[in-house]
């Protein structure tokens, strides 16, 4: 190259005035005066200003005018101030550009499939496809830039307080974790598979077994399942473990490392210790274990007040052992259309219906049951809600108490952001702690880890029903996002044997899938725990993405796309031969129509 750099474009400053230096970078915006041609140069340091101008070389000048947008080239040149007038106060190098004297074209660019400036309106796949541009676009840097310092900070921070950064297998063991995992076919041992690991868990666990005692690993994990705003089949954690600990030492740690954290990275601090909430009473509250606490809009239990009603749909819901539950709206006008307008978003959100009441004075209610509600049921509703007041509105639903307080924790997200009650720059950690340590799964009639089978029960749950037991498990929880969990874990075998016991897993299974951890934790296993915070979350909600697409380097479409690469891909039969794998009808029949169809072709 003709002329390697000597500094970056946006870091040029008086103190290069009358010198004469090189830069590289891409045409960011060009603009043909006739005698003067202006190039804004952009590398990944900003924006300086360059003038043509045929007075310092004719074959120079010429030669600029061929330069369109995202050109590559290295130009040299001496600084000089800008005129008064022509002082861009926009830009941190603003007050000065250079007066080229030298130009080398690097590679030239044909039109573009959209300008960077555009990039934000274009389809998302579009964008994906020429990920390379859209990651060109200064927004996009900073996410990265923000995401880089986050990282080194966490490094950081972890080496002070003596942690080994260790890494752990990709191609590892097909266990039952929660989700599905994707599965690699062994050359070698033909009709075995690899997993690619949903988390580092089991690993990180017997690092502890070993003696390591404190771990942590930037940890790339793999799950199969359906795509959202907020997943990717690949993402990124924060792996953290440690022996001989309770559950205040790990929050401790990860309260003082996300305030070390932000506060280098982004002047910001947290308040200490972080709000704690157990799982219960967030789903009491706010019909979510991951609740936004950045406003108040919390569920009331109004049942009692319909103890005696005559309304049908309530009094079912009542007597099937149902509650009704209440979201207060106040200080804002609905008009009718509106309040029914609820209704169907309502029933979007999985409620069998919503019951909306507007109070309009001590004792008259509008509402589609008004004639069924008592004359004192102001005065009752007030004594659960005491700040009702003539104006406030009511919304209700009634049912089992799991699915109404879900559907009402939606629809409490929904009416803060339709009424613009979240405060836009408010960071709200909380943790969520005490977690039932099952969960029972309705179609397949079995209990099922809320975390994981690895999580140890809190004392006492021995002599406890599964759907009682608690577990020693905690999330942390970002202004209604879970941004991690963890737990302490399980490290006596007999323990173990019996969760898996509960779990459904006979004994045969147990061994086959877990056989080397039961024997590790009979060969001196360590009390221990540990978290992992999911950091494609964090740098979304730190850049105020919508998606965490918008802070991975090359991410999948919501379909598990990578339209740049093409990929997923078709494999040849040569190349799965090798494999000892050969398609099915069924599988041909999963490529063209689906999952469904593909297991009844399976079935027969």
């Amino acid at each position: 190259m003709q002329f390697k750099r000597t500094i970056g474009c946006g870091l040029v400053n008086k103190a290069f005035l009358g010198k004469q230096i090189c830069l590289n970078g891409w045409v960011n915006k060009r603009r043909d005066h006739g005698g003067l041609i202006f190039i804004d140069l952009r590398d990944r340091t900003g924006i300086m200003q360059l003038v043509f101008n045929p007075e310092f070389n004719t074959d120079v000048h010429t030669k600029a005018h061929s330069l369109r947008s995202e050109y590559v080239i290295a130009v040299r040149g001496t600084v000089v101030d800008r005129t008064p007038e022509t002082v861009n106060k926009e830009l941190a190098t603003g007050a000065w550009e250079l007066q080229v004297t030298e130009l080398q074209i690097l590679n030239p660019a044909k039109s573009l499939p959209f300008t960077l400036e555009e990039a934000s309106s274009v389809e998302e796949e579009l964008r994906l496809k020429y990920r390379y541009l859209d990651l060109r676009r200064p927004e996009m840097r900073e996410h990265f830039v923000l995401r880089n310092n986050i990282i080194f900070a966490m490094r950081e921070f972890l080496q002070q307080e003596t942690f080994y950064e260790m890494e752990t297998p990709i191609l590892t063991k097909n266990s039952p974790e929660g989700a599905r995992e994707f599965l690699v076919p062994s050359r070698m041992h033909p009709g075995s598979f690899y997993a690619l690991p949903q988390s580092p868990q089991l690993y990180k666990q017997l690092l502890m077994a070993s003696g390591m005692e404190r771990y942590f690993q930037i940890a790339r994990c793999f799950r199969d399942e359906d795509l959202r705003a907020d997943r990717q089949p690949e993402f990124t954690q924060l792996d953290v473990e440690m022996s001989f600990i309770e559950e205040a030492d790990v929050q401790s740690l990860i309260e003082r490392m996300l305030n070390y954290v932000l506060k280098k990275v982004m002047q910001i601090d947290i308040p200490m210790p972080i709000k704690r909430i157990t799982y219960d009473e967030a789903f009491y509250r706010y019909g979510s274990d991951k609740p936004d606490l950045r406003f108040n809009l919390e569920i009331k239990e109004i049942s009692p007040v319909f103890a005696n009603t005559e309304l049908k749909f309530l009094r079912a819901a009542l007597d099937k052992g149902g509650k009704i539950g209440a979201l207060h709206v106040a200080g804002r006008e609905f008009t009718r259309s509106e309040l029914e307008g609820w209704v169907e978003r309502a029933q979007k959100l999985g409620a069998s219906g919503l019951l909306w009441m507007r109070i309009k004075d001590e004792t008259t209610v509008e509402s589609p049951v008004s004639k069924f509600l008592s004359d004192d049921f102001v005065k009752q509703v007030r004594a659960i809600i005491p700040d009702l007041a003539p104006g406030s509105v009511l919304f209700c639903v009634a049912g089992n108490f799991k699915h109404a307080w879900e559907t009402l924790g939606r629809l409490r997200l929904e009416l803060a952001h339709t009424l613009n009650i979240v405060p836009k720059d408010e960071l709200n950690f909380c943790w969520v702690t005490d977690f039932p340590l099952f969960e029972y799964d309705e179609q397949d009639k079995r209990y099922n880890a809320m975390h994981h089978p690895f999580t140890s029960p809190q004392p006492g749950w021995e002599n406890m029903e599964p759907a009682h037991m608690k577990a020693r498990a905690y999330d942390i929880v970002l202004n209604g996002i879970e941004l991690g969990g963890g737990s302490i874990r399980i490290h006596n075998r007999a323990v173990q044997a019996q969760v898996f016991d509960l779990l459904g897993l006979t004994k045969e299974q147990t061994q086959e899938k877990f056989g080397f951890l039961l024997e590790a934790q009979e060969l001196g296993f360590p009390p221990h725990g540990g978290i992992a915070l999911g950091l494609d979350r964090f740098i979304m909600l730190l850049t105020k993405s919508a998606s965490i697409r918008d802070v991975i380097a090359f991410p999948k479409t919501q379909r598990g796309i990578d339209p740049m690469m093409e990929a997923p891909t078709k494999v040849k039969q040569e190349q799965l031969t090798e494999y000892g794998l050969r398609f099915t009808v069924a599988v041909e029949a999963l490529a063209k129509t689906g999952p469904a169809v593909a297991q009844q072709q399976g079935e027969k």
